[in-house]
């Protein structure tokens, strides 16, 4: 091991333990906790061809990762319907509708998230799922990977005052879950999410599942990792529990 990356490792275990005593871990939903995209991705690829979105030509992955993923519905319409936004809209409802289509049998976990589960579950942290996704698409992800008593409350973007990139979303999770910025963490795949977390004051761990390393550190994540089995993470993990536990347990 070289010294720079020997310092690299030491920073890695460190960036969250100053959260001590922690309080509450944020989930993200698609991406984050489940490999959602590719099924979104489809549906555009499909869909937009059929109204002539780019003369007909098919959408690239590259063009869905820059411009799409991880965005609010809204922005979404008002990109591929500049001048007609309510058409935008329509569009997007009749595209969430062919994702869970897709999506009903074919969602998988993201790698590690039953050990990262318990982990929150085993020391009582609050915990709470805050997302972009219409609350149709949310609830279906939850319930299918079974986490529908895992969080104390699913916050949903064009249920705030601003979805993300704003940091309203996870400010409000904040405030339901009478949590503290200063002793919570999230845990993001998008440019979006991480930006919505940073904004919001809290260290952001980007996961990533399918958007470019490159662009995510653009966002300014405090740890960057592949998934929940990533050593990093439980590097992390083991320095924070050294630290200081969390507070429920301190209670």
């Amino acid at each position: 091991m070289t010294a720079s990356s020997a310092e690299n490792s030491v920073d890695s275990k460190s960036l969250l333990s100053g959260l001590a005593p922690l309080e509450a871990v944020l989930f993200d939903v698609d991406g984050t906790l489940c490999d959602s995209d590719p099924f979104h991705y489809i549906a555009f690829r499909e869909m937009l061809p059929e109204i002539g979105f780019n003369g007909g030509v098919p959408i690239t992955e590259e063009f869905y990762i820059e411009n799409i993923a991880g965005k609010h519905n809204d922005d979404v319409a008002r990109l591929l319907f500049p001048n007609d936004f309510e058409r935008g809209l329509k569009f997007t409802d009749d595209k969430e509708a062919m994702f869970r289509r897709l999506a009903a049998e074919q969602l998988k976990p993201v790698d590690g998230l039953d050990k990262v589960k318990k982990w929150v579950e085993d020391r009582g942290l609050k915990r709470a799922a805050v997302t972009n996704a219409p609350r149709p698409n949310a609830e279906l992800m939850i319930s299918h990977l079974g986490l529908q008593d895992f969080f104390d409350v699913v916050i949903i973007g064009n249920e705030c005052n601003h979805a993300k990139p704003h940091p309203d979303p996870y400010l409000k999770a904040l405030e339901v879950l009478k949590a503290s910025k200063d002793h919570t963490f999230i845990f993001e795949d998008s440019v979006s999410g991480i930006t919505a977390g940073v904004a919001g004051g809290m260290p952001v761990v980007g996961i990533t599942t399918r958007n470019p390393e490159h662009l995510l550190m653009e966002a300014r994540p405090t740890l960057l990792i592949k998934d929940y089995a990533d050593p990093k993470l439980w590097e992390a993990l083991e320095e924070l529990d050294k630290k200081g536990g969390n507070a429920r347990n301190e209670a």
